[in-house]
């Protein structure tokens, strides 16, 4: 089972999850990160490092949500690895629990 990357990352893009990741299983995109489920180890670390409650394994993910684990496994395989925490946008703090975000996902 991995971990998902759900809607209340659209537009927030904190990257507090990618510094615990061991096996670097973090992708970014424009605005969004994923977890690329061949290289997730299920270790939880992510979960309790996302300032936007975003990441859930796969098994809890919400309902309203479930695309979001299909749409991890394709981005996945089309963006590169993150490894590094880097800086959120700046209006990522007005854009956190901000429903109906899947418009404003950049592929």
């Amino acid at each position: 089972m991995a971990y998902v990357v759900t809607e209340n990352c659209i537009r927030c893009k904190y990257t507090d999850c990618v510094d615990v990741c061991p096996v670097d299983c973090f992708r970014e995109g424009p605005n969004f990160l994923v977890i690329d489920p061949e290289e997730c180890i299920d270790c939880t670390l992510c979960v309790a490092e996302c300032p936007a409650e975003a990441i859930y394994a796969e098994d809890d993910v919400p309902v309203d949500q479930q695309g979001f684990i299909a749409l991890n496994a394709e981005l996945a395989s089309q963006w590169t690895p993150i490894v590094e925490r880097k800086d959120p946008p700046a209006d990522a703090d007005q854009w956190r629990g901000v429903k109906d975000k899947l418009k404003f996902l950049e592929r």
